[in-house]
């Protein structure tokens, strides 16, 4: 018999499916996604592309936060069990992509849920750092690495710093920051987010979507 597991894609939907008292069939009609795949997907043997997990959160009336946030404990529960031996790997489909008017993000190991470190490989647009807007503030710690091109990494209480390809820079994520690109069209970064708290890839996301969206609303 299968466990409850929410460290998974596989887990979380298992767990929505019995939360809803659905047969799998019942759900495949409720999110529109074949049987045969949600069948797949409920035993880790297959993952959802990011437009798929986005038409199933829709189908279900959530948003993809409240979706990732569906296998956390309740308060006052105790802490999460201990998880042994996770493995995601970076294949095809395994990804969300998310591109903003600084960014384009792809979220890697989308699979893996509670993770306290999220890899993220971003493409930095933005050229002047006075059209970048806001800058970005969200809990935790990160580390950015230079993969191609050359930044400029703006922080809230440090002057600017200039990184090439090989170089990084680790700081604190609450800190306002912000990454241009320097003297080239586009550079390409592998960035690492950690936080104690296990629904950061959620968050994240989330503050992505919502600054795509803005940035796709009206003036």
């Amino acid at each position: 018999m299968m466990s409850n597991d929410s460290s998974t894609l596989g887990g979380l939907i298992r767990i929505v499916r019995q939360r809803n008292g659905w047969t799998l069939r019942e759900m495949s009609a409720v999110v529109g996604i074949p049987l045969s795949t949600l069948a797949k997907v409920e035993t880790d043997k297959l993952s959802l592309t990011y437009d798929k997990l986005q038409q199933f959160t829709s189908r279900l009336g959530l948003s993809m936060a409240e979706f990732l946030a569906q296998g956390e404990p309740a308060a006052g529960s105790g802490a999460a069990p201990p998880v042994m031996g996770r493995r995601s790997l970076t294949t095809t489909g395994n990804s969300v992509h998310i591109k903003t008017p600084n960014y384009d993000y792809e979220y890697l190991c989308a699979d893996l849920r509670q993770k306290r470190m999220v890899p993220i490989i971003t493409r930095v647009h933005t050229q002047d750092i006075a059209e970048f807007g806001e800058a970005v503030r969200h809990k935790g710690e990160e580390f950015v690495f230079v993969l191609e091109g050359t930044i400029e990494v703006h922080l809230e209480f440090y002057t600017p710093i200039v990184l090439q390809t090989g170089q990084g820079v680790y700081l604190d994520s609450a800190m306002g920051h912000a990454y241009v690109c320097k003297d080239c069209d586009s550079a390409l970064v592998l960035g690492v987010c950690s936080s104690e708290d296990p629904n950061l890839a959620g968050e994240l996301i989330s503050l992505a979507e919502e600054e795509a969206k803005q940035a796709a609303e009206p003036a």
